[in-house]
């Protein structure tokens, strides 16, 4: 069990983190004496992808500037999302139509996490709850004490949640009674941002804002292996920033990681051994395919990376500055979201920009998802949006057309 002096202390530490991401927040964006260069303005581009909106739903909840980690999830047919204000919605992905509605009154953080008949979401001030995936009745609710800015894990019968202050917790999927626990010191310093605990066959991957990646057996919490991908250097709390604040990615027996101010990496499942690395910048993240890695970087320049040795393909860097989402895979192009609240649709072959929808031109901070057939995306002020794209048929003379 966690005593109460264990909560309060785990809650000052969450607190002292945010704020000094606050800080850092200041000294990056209102330093007098350092030229800051502007977003880069969209320009004007040949479309050769058709993209139309499916279906909006208003979810509310507008949390433009908090850095909160709600993003959609799809699980047989049904989108699961969630608003600041506490509601958590079920909604059919062919057309929007409503499910289930439960208004928890928490002011929901991140998540959500659907798996075993379970909804299960993280709050700002610690709260962990999970609700019942056919209906919304919620199943049961347990505090931590620690804001939590990373989509729980279900892992068979057990909930992971990873906090803000390097506590990572394996809950009861039947009561949210406590399992395990494991906690990592993490810098006095860091960015917002939090990376989730994701599944590598039998073990957990989360990495954390010290650079380190650790290996946890979700039965018991035993660290099976650790490994430090990012280690800090410069002489400045700001120079010394090595957060690893964006998911891994899975492919079999090997792990991507990348972290802010420090390296791309891949790293053996089954010991954590580093086989390649290459210097990179990215608190945003990246997905994969079977050949490359899509990473968008710190200064949002969208990279393709060889999977097998890191070799660089292509870069767009068109859209710098536009705190860019890390890219989505619909299916041969890639999405990005923006700051203004527009999609951008590159191809992935080439990198090139071959398709663009605004969206209600709000911050979009989380990647979007697909379902192999829809795009889903959702903005900071709670609005869930449906896209359908296709690359356009090429006219030649022989076609008649």
């Amino acid at each position: 069990m966690i005593d109460k002096k264990t909560s309060l202390n785990r809650l000052y530490r969450g607190a002292r983190i945010a704020a000094a991401a606050t800080a850092l927040l200041v000294m990056l964006g209102c330093d007098n004496d350092k030229e800051v260069d502007p977003p880069a303005e969209l320009t004007e581009i040949k479309a050769t992808r058709d993209v139309h909106r499916v279906w909006t739903a208003g979810l509310g909840g507008d949390s433009e500037r908090m850095r909160l980690a709600l993003r959609p999830i799809v699980v047989d047919g049904v989108v699961y999302a969630a608003s600041h204000d506490g509601e958590v919605i079920a909604m059919a992905a062919a057309n929007g139509k409503r499910n289930w509605i439960a208004k928890t009154k928490l002011a929901l953080s991140a998540g959500p996490e659907v798996a075993n008949g379970l909804v299960v979401l993280g709050s700002s001030d610690g709260d962990i709850i999970a609700l019942d995936a056919s209906n919304g009745a919620q199943r049961w609710r347990k505090a931590i004490a620690s804001e939590i800015l990373a989509q729980p894990l279900i892992v068979n019968d057990v909930v992971v949640i990873r906090t803000v202050d390097g506590h990572v917790e394996g809950l009861s999927a039947t009561d949210g009674a406590t399992k395990w626990a494991v906690d990592e010191q993490v810098p006095r310093l860091t960015l917002r941002g939090t990376a989730p605990p994701v599944l590598a066959g039998d073990r957990i991957i989360a990495g954390f804002d010290n650079g380190k990646v650790l290996a946890i057996d979700p039965r018991n919490g035993e660290v099976m292996w650790d490994t430090i991908v990012n280690s800090p250097r410069g002489r400045t709390e700001l120079e010394r920033l090595s957060d690893i604040d964006s998911p891994a990615r899975i492919a079999g027996d090997d792990i991507f990681v990348v972290g802010f101010q420090g390296r791309v990496a891949m790293l053996a499942r089954d010991s954590g051994q580093i086989w390649w690395a290459r210097d990179a910048s990215s608190y945003r993240g990246f997905t994969m395919d079977e050949q490359n890695l899509y990473l968008t970087n710190a200064d949002s320049v969208v990279i393709a990376m060889r999977r097998s040795d890191g070799a660089v393909q292509w870069e767009q860097d068109t859209m710098k500055r536009r705190g860019l989402t890390s890219p989505a895979i619909d299916g041969d192009a890639l999405v990005v979201g923006d700051f203004e609240g527009y999609l951008h649709w590159l191809d992935k072959a080439t990198g090139a920009i071959v398709a663009r929808q605004k969206t209600d031109g709000e911050r979009i901070t989380n990647a979007a998802i697909s379902d192999n057939e829809r795009v889903f995306v959702q903005t900071d002020s709670g609005k869930l949006l449906a896209f359908q794209s296709k690359a356009r048929e090429v006219k030649t003379a022989d076609s008649g057309q």
